[in-house]
């Protein structure tokens, strides 16, 4: 399958297939429906990342979702719109997680 990097913010990148499609794949310790977002820099910060991962469609909305206390960090309600996310750290939202990785 050919692979495309897609322009992103510095320090951010995305994989997408040759159909424009996330490519997800399943971390070995982590829940079924979980799936990686690869980041070029860490720390990076839980509202961009919910913007770049696309579980929020702005960061408006990220920040609302945060503040709400909608969102998980490692199985914790977070709601902290800045908080630092690092590589390894597991984000949910709405039921779909995503596990962070530093490339």
């Amino acid at each position: 399958m050919v692979s495309t990097v897609l322009a992103r913010p510095a320090g951010f990148e995305s994989v997408f297939d040759s159909v424009g499609e996330s490519r997800q794949t399943r971390p070995s310790m982590s829940s079924p429906s979980a799936r990686i977002v690869i980041v070029k820099a860490q720390p990076i910060e839980l509202c961009q990342l919910l913007k770049f991962s696309g579980l929020a469609e702005t960061g408006g909305a990220a920040k609302h979702l945060i503040g709400e206390g909608q969102v998980l960090l490692n199985g914790v309600v977070e709601t902290q719109k800045r908080k630092k996310v690092m590589g390894g750290d597991k984000v949910t939202l709405g039921g779909e997680t995503i596990v962070v990785r530093v490339d």
